[in-house]
């Protein structure tokens, strides 16, 4: 008879890889992943790598290939693209942006450790972390308000969109027997510790998911999702700070952010279509997720400063993709990590 941790495990795996899309499980190993002090590490320029080699051989990968800097993981349910001397990884076609470059020394290629442990081990695996599946509590954080209308142009503000969002996701989620509350329902300024405070008052199990919209000049666009970085990683696009070694709230789930995170940003982009800009999943450290002890993920569901994505997100039709893409993230992500007993992990 099979083992039942194995055949639940497996059971998500073909959920996950049918209805996501997305990598969000993976191969199943033989054995639970190997402690921090278990891998073979290899130190280049001062930090821990391990070898692209031992990742195929333990998460169950069939083929590896290689084409110029481009490296190529597959197996029936996953491919995972990497390129050497750049951070983005594709899973399944989705946009990762790793803490930390992807190297070579001579004919072998590495990853970061804390890409492997923080980012590639919760994707794959989302029924190892621990007591994420429990809630049925979701906080839906509209970004800005009142004096802070956040992003603006011509056809209305952030601040404005961002509730209308929510407030689709929130009928919908309570349609499917969730619990709902968001930070503000009116057009009121909060600030950022108070919107922490509110969700950290939330003493149930729940998620946490800020709802924004971006801008940036006339020429950027797509969507972007955001977990909180890792201790000893910096906010992306920023120089690394000795304050970035500070473990935060939000650092408690690590495991969980980016699981959820993948199938928030994956279910998004299958709703918006093949033409959006996929810019990827990222890591920074906004005072939402440094401060909520919750599971907690930030969206930038587009630019409003782009000509074009300025009218996709006034247009109801939009906005209703975007929430109800949330929406179904939410209700598979609680699927993936729900309570399947588990080989504990060394």
């Amino acid at each position: 008879m099979e083992h039942p941790s194995r055949s639940g495990f497996r059971l998500r795996s073909l959920f996950a890889s049918l209805l996501l899309a997305v990598t969000m499980l993976g191969p199943v190993p033989a054995a639970p992943a190997p402690a921090a002090s278990k891998w073979n590490i290899t130190k280049i320029d001062g930090r821990s790598y391990v070898s692209v080699d031992d990742i195929k051989s333990f998460y169950n990968f069939t083929k590896m290939s290689r084409s110029g800097a481009t490296v190529i993981l597959e197996n029936a349910k996953v491919e995972m693209q990497l390129k050497v001397g750049g951070t983005d990884c594709l899973m399944n076609n989705v946009k990762f942006v790793f803490s930390q470059t992807i190297a070579a020394q001579g004919d072998k290629i590495y990853v970061s450790q804390i890409d492997l442990a923080k980012l590639i081990d919760p994707v794959l695996r989302p029924n190892f972390i621990q007591n994420a599946g429990d809630f049925r509590t979701v906080v839906l954080d509209p970004g800005h308000g009142g004096k802070d209308p956040g992003a603006t142009n011509a056809l209305g503000t952030e601040a404005r969109y961002n509730i209308k969002v929510a407030e689709i996701a929130k009928k919908q989620l309570e349609a499917r027997g969730f619990r709902v509350v968001m930070t503000r329902t009116t057009d009121v300024y909060q600030s950022l510790q108070e919107r922490v405070d509110f969700a950290n008052a939330v003493k149930e199990d729940a998620i946490y998911v800020s709802i924004h919209f971006n801008s940036g000049g006339r020429s950027a666009r797509g969507i972007e999702t955001f977990t909180l970085s890792p201790p000893g990683i910096s906010h992306y696009g920023s120089g690394w700070k000795a304050s970035d070694n500070q473990a935060r709230a939000g650092n408690e789930h690590d495991s969980a952010n980016i699981a959820l995170a993948t199938s928030v940003h994956g279910s998004i982009l299958r709703r918006l279509g093949k033409n959006t800009l996929d810019r990827g999943i990222k890591r920074a450290r906004f005072s939402v997720l440094s401060g909520v002890r919750h599971p907690a993920i930030l969206l930038e569901g587009g630019f409003m400063s782009h000509p074009y994505e300025a009218k996709l997100i006034d247009n109801g039709a939009y906005q209703n993709a975007i929430a109800t893409g949330i929406v179904e993230a939410i209700a598979k992500y609680r699927f993936a990590v729900g309570n399947v007993k588990a080989v504990p992990r060394n």
